[in-house]
């Protein structure tokens, strides 16, 4: 078996891309993972990338913020130091609502920031995941698994016929900027 983890298609227009997306899938080769510069639409319904599951983790996280800024208030209002203001009931609800609020937005938009970074491996002093240093500039990437697609030839010959500019055979799994 050789070492080569993946084959990596250098395109230098997305359509052409696309282009090679489509033969690879039309003779059974499963693709890893497509590299762009920019945003190409539609790319995730070809590639059959499941919708992201980000929602769900930003109603948890708000779900956590009402609760921790309705349960605040409440210790501090009612439970701990119930003071009579006036004469007015020492657990106001429709006073909670601005702070309860305030809270709920701002543990959802720190827990959605840390489980960006979790998610897409952005931990301070990690080294970048990246196949090829050009698919962050001008190339578009696509990287074919080759130790579960065993004719490296046929796939070749067919990201050479798609219109890719160069493909290589990486040895590592990542390529680092040092």
């Amino acid at each position: 078996m050789s070492n080569t983890n993946y084959i990596l298609g250098s395109f230098a227009d997305p359509d052409e891309m696309m282009y090679g997306i489509d033969k690879l899938q039309a003779n059974n080769i499963s693709i890893y993972d497509c590299f762009t510069p920019m945003p190409i639409h539609g790319i995730e319904a070809k590639l059959g990338v499941k919708p992201s599951r980000l929602p769900i983790a930003a109603f948890c996280f708000g779900t956590l913020g009402f609760l921790l800024g309705f349960s605040l208030l409440y210790y501090t209002m009612a439970y701990d130091w119930p003071m009579n203001i006036g004469g007015k009931p020492s657990l106001p609800l429709p006073n909670f609502v601005p702070v309860t609020f305030e809270v709920t937005i701002l543990i959802c938009a720190l827990g959605m920031v840390a489980t960006f970074f979790f998610r897409n491996h952005l931990f301070p002093g990690r080294t970048p995941r990246v196949m090829d240093l050009r698919a962050s500039d001008d190339r578009f990437v696509i990287a074919i698994d080759a130790r579960e697609n065993t004719d490296h030839a046929f796939i070749d010959s067919l990201l050479k016929e798609s219109g890719a500019v160069e493909v290589k055979y990486n040895e590592r799994k990542y390529v680092s900027y040092e």
